[in-house]
């Protein structure tokens, strides 16, 4: 592939989770987020984007989100369960994307706020659309997802070089 065409990332929040006596990183899914897993599941489908690779972060809410999700799709990507996106700073979510092998075209990441939403705002530098408002009017509740592009490597992706595509939450 060629470093012209544009790269696309989606950053996919976890749905909305539960509050057993678990630690932190063991927290399933809560019903209402398995449905609304499904669902961002659909829409991603909706998307029509071919991922290549899913980042996905390792503690249970977002693993079971993904495979909620995955479930809608046409094909499902090679996904790498990464500890290093649990708990992640927008810096470290873009130092993790900056490993991702030039072959990759479109990366989807399962991770969490604040990391998540963070990285959807430095990373974009402009907006297509209305989703730059979207996105600031309901912020990045579970099961949101932001579509971005950029052009250049992986290794090249920094703060203000994407473009923010779209932006999605399921209804309150």
């Amino acid at each position: 592939m060629s470093v012209a065409e544009p790269r696309r990332i989606v950053l996919f929040r976890h749905a909305k989770a539960d509050w057993p006596q678990v630690n932190d990183h063991e927290r399933p899914l809560a019903d209402r987020g398995r449905m609304d897993a499904a669902e961002a599941g659909r829409r991603l489908a909706d998307t029509a984007i071919p991922f290549d690779l899913a980042l996905c972060s390792t503690a249970t809410r977002t693993r079971e989100t993904w495979k909620l999700a995955v479930h809608e799709f046409p094909h499902r990507p090679k996904t790498i369960y990464e500890e290093r996106v649990y708990e992640a700073s927008p810096g470290e979510l873009i130092a993790v994307l900056n490993e991702t092998p030039d072959d990759v075209q479109s990366v989807l990441l399962i991770g969490h706020n604040p990391g998540v939403q963070g990285l959807a705002e430095i990373l974009s530098g402009s907006a297509d659309s209305d989703a730059r408002e979207r996105m600031s009017r309901r912020g990045f509740p579970a099961a949101a997802f932001a579509v971005l592009s950029f052009s250049g490597t992986w290794k090249t992706l920094e703060p203000g070089m994407g473009t923010l595509l779209d932006y999605w939450a399921p209804s309150e």
